[in-house]
């Protein structure tokens, strides 16, 4: 091969090289801001307003972008000098009273749900999905953002199950029109199952299971049909049960809970 081939070749695999190696070290890098928040520090909001205030160091140097791509498992992060290091996985179960607003500040002023997380132990947990305002029940905390997104991925089909008071008696034909779907806004909203829990001379409770949630879902559905809200309480998500747990007080989930919720994850095996 003469020198001018073996250079040309010598080039093509430097530039493979630098191919194959730069997707990894993509993948290994992720902004500033969303290190402080996934290591259990603050919420990216807050993460943001410490960089540029210049109080966040990396390796030593202050750095005000929050975009800044750092390695977590390389860099050295600190806030007001001292080392950030990764929290403990913290995985909590809230029952959201009706009212709260799902963030961790509200530009209008409104009351959050951090207001029910008063253990000053707990490091910077996020929820695991919403509930609007109106409505109340069972919702997740963790500052695993693995095992959030696997739970709000629509490929898992974790049902979500929820109460709902509606202001007229449920008959069979809204049981069947809300089990068959509809389409609002160009989106067509489905239930997994729904049914009559009991009923007295004015409203109705029922039971209604998602395996997605789109937007205000259950409410856009009832409101397409004419019918209305009066409480919405969501009960169950996959084998985790809202029970008895207070308005308004939190707890930790357990170990035997959490090994539920992954075998309730596995991905369904296609019948041969």
């Amino acid at each position: 091969m003469s020198a001018k081939h073996k250079n040309t070749a010598r080039q093509k695999g430097d530039r493979g090289r630098r191919r194959s190696r730069s997707p990894r070290s993509r993948r290994a890098k992720v902004s500033l801001a969303r290190v402080l928040s996934k290591l259990g520090y603050c919420s990216r909001t807050q993460a943001r307003d410490l960089i540029q205030a210049g109080r966040v160091q990396v390796n030593g140097t202050v750095q005000r972008a929050p975009s800044t791509r750092i390695d977590m498992r390389r860099d050295r992060i600190s806030v007001d000098g001292q080392r950030i290091e990764a929290a403990a996985k913290v995985y909590l179960m809230l029952n959201k009273p009706r009212g709260l607003v799902t963030t961790a500040c509200d530009d209008r002023g409104r009351e959050t749900v951090y207001r029910c997380l008063t253990d000053p132990a707990l490091p910077w947990v996020s929820p695991v999905g919403r509930l609007d305002k109106a409505s109340e029940g069972l919702l997740l905390f963790t500052n695993d953002t693995r095992w959030a997104a696997r739970i709000l991925e629509p490929a898992t089909h974790l049902e979500k199950t929820y109460h709902v008071q509606v202001d007229c008696v449920a008959g069979d034909r809204l049981l069947q029109a809300l089990q068959a779907g509809i389409v609002d806004q160009g989106e067509i909203l489905k239930t997994r199952d729904v049914r009559l829990l009991r009923h007295g001379t004015r409203n109705s409770w029922l039971e209604v299971v998602l395996d997605e949630g789109k937007n205000r879902h259950i409410r856009r559905m009832l409101q397409a049909l004419d019918v209305g809200v009066l409480r919405l309480v969501r009960v169950a998500i996959g084998p985790l049960k809202l029970g008895e747990l207070a308005k308004g007080e939190c707890r930790h989930l357990t170990e035997a809970e959490r090994d539920a919720v992954r075998r309730a994850m596995q991905p369904q095996r296609k019948p041969e």
